[in-house]
């Protein structure tokens, strides 16, 4: 079972019914096309790295591992946005994703 942040708890337990709105969408949109969880992840994670969400960056870490990627594509995923979001955000996304990954 997934252990959420306090904070997402925290808006949950005062926005229930917006929040569960939010998660049907999100689970519409993963079933609306072809592409699988584990890329969906990846993709999300790829995301918050550009947003510098460490927040996401967690959430979505731990949802790809949950979708079976390895560690090794993760940081693959993040490594490659270099030339786009630049070393520094890429650094930093790096070590939020190690904070989940050397949890396991």
């Amino acid at each position: 079972m997934t252990q959420y942040p306090e904070q997402y708890t925290w808006i949950t337990k005062r926005f229930g019914k917006a929040m569960k709105t939010h998660q049907k969408l999100g689970q519409q949109l993963l079933d609306a096309g072809p592409i699988g969880k584990k890329q969906a992840q990846l993709i999300q994670l790829a995301g918050a790295a550009a947003s510098r969400s460490e927040g996401a960056v967690h959430s979505h870490v731990k949802r790809a591992l949950e979708a079976r990627a390895k560690p090794a594509e993760i940081y693959h995923a993040i490594v490659l946005l270099t030339s786009t979001i630049g070393f520094p955000a890429v650094s930093a996304t790096l070590s939020w994703a190690r904070d989940v990954v050397e949890k396991k």
